[in-house]
């Protein structure tokens, strides 16, 4: 007999890791129920703003809006943007998450919202109240490295030294970990936006093409890449010609778009670098032996674990779930009261 039927009010506590560009939610005792972008699109009639779409819906309508509808993402570089957005949001996220449960009653959720490590005590406040007012009975926190270790299995509590590199949306966070603690962190506000904005900058100037943010991501996952390895492989863009104004399509190569992304691929590339030179010399050790771990969807990005490799001279490995790690460790942090540890009072 499920607990749920016995129970006058059930628990549905979650997770959330609250990204830039994605939102993953874990269920507790289910396991993620939920990844959609976060994006809500408002729309505005007779001065009276409402809330038209969240998440999937939203996302389609990126960059295709009429003048009273916008599309708008409430959060940037991995913090709030846009407060009273982020709220309507979470909400519907943690009503559409609660749902998977059926019809029951349920008491307010506790839940573990993913924070950035570079965070500052305003930034982290706003999340706090943005998830107190969608509902929440208990708000904690937790840093993102420390998420993406749990979530990538690595023996954090242990005396062990643990390195992992979280390629978000809008941050790339890197973390030291050993016995339960940070014992380095970086966070450097660059990820899967700024990969997207110099695709659109580089097609500006190389073809005099305007191409939208969704073009730009689409080319960033078909033929993106952190390694110029010659190829001659070729992907077909459409937008606005700058000059004539008229739609026209162009190709461009995957050596092209290795180029686009360069400078921003060092720069993550030079944050891992800095991390590392602060790091602790018997940690260090541990982290030549057992390498680098990467998460996030920036590390999906072709031959980004390559060049990390090859600049550091470390073993890199992406995580068996990049995309889903920094909510499963949340998740993992609410349930297992073994990792409560790791968890900041909101």
């Amino acid at each position: 007999m499920s607990i749920f039927s016995v129970m006058p009010f059930a628990s549905a506590d979650l997770a959330i890791d609250l990204g830039t560009a994605n939102t993953v939610v874990y269920l507790r005792d289910h396991g993620v129920v939920l990844a959609e972008p976060s994006v809500v699109t408002i729309e505005t009639i007779n001065g009276i703003d409402t809330v038209r779409a969240v998440g999937a819906d939203a996302k389609l309508m990126l960059g295709k809006t009429p003048e009273n509808v916008r599309t708008i993402r409430p959060l940037r570089n991995g913090v709030i943007a846009d407060l009273e957005i982020a709220e309507h949001m979470i909400k519907h996220f943690v009503r559409k998450a609660r749902e998977r449960l059926g019809p029951r009653r349920f008491k307010s959720p506790e839940i573990v919202i993913c924070v950035p490590s570079g965070s500052t005590a305003v930034e982290r406040r706003a999340i706090r109240d943005a998830a107190s007012n969608a509902g929440a009975r208990q708000v904690w926190l937790i840093e993102e490295p420390m998420a993406a270790a749990i979530g990538a299995d690595l023996p954090v509590v242990h005396p062990i030294g643990s390195m992992v590199v979280d390629i978000g949306g809008g941050s790339t966070e890197v973390g030291v970990m050993s016995i339960g603690g940070m014992s380095t962190s970086l966070s450097e506000r660059v990820g899967g936006d700024q990969m997207d904005e110099a695709i659109v900058s580089y097609v500006r100037r190389h073809h005099n093409l305007h191409i939208g943010e969704a073009t730009a991501e689409r080319v960033k996952k078909e033929a993106g890449s952190a390694i110029c390895d010659g190829s001659e492989e070729e992907i077909t863009i459409r937008g606005r010609d700058a000059v004539r104004g008229i739609p026209r399509e162009v190709s461009i190569k995957r050596s092209d778009v290795a180029d686009a992304l360069a400078s921003t691929v060092s720069q993550i590339v030079d944050a891992v670098r800095r991390a590392l030179e602060t790091t602790a010399p018997e940690i260090a050790a541990d982290i030549l032996e057992n390498g680098i771990v990467m998460t996030g969807g920036g590390s999906l990005l072709h031959g980004i674990d390559q060049r990390l490799s090859e600049v550091t001279g470390l073993p890199v490995r992406v995580a068996e779930d990049p995309l889903n790690c920094v909510a499963l460790g949340a998740g993992r942090a609410l349930e297992d009261h073994g990792f409560r540890g790791v968890l900041l009072a909101a």
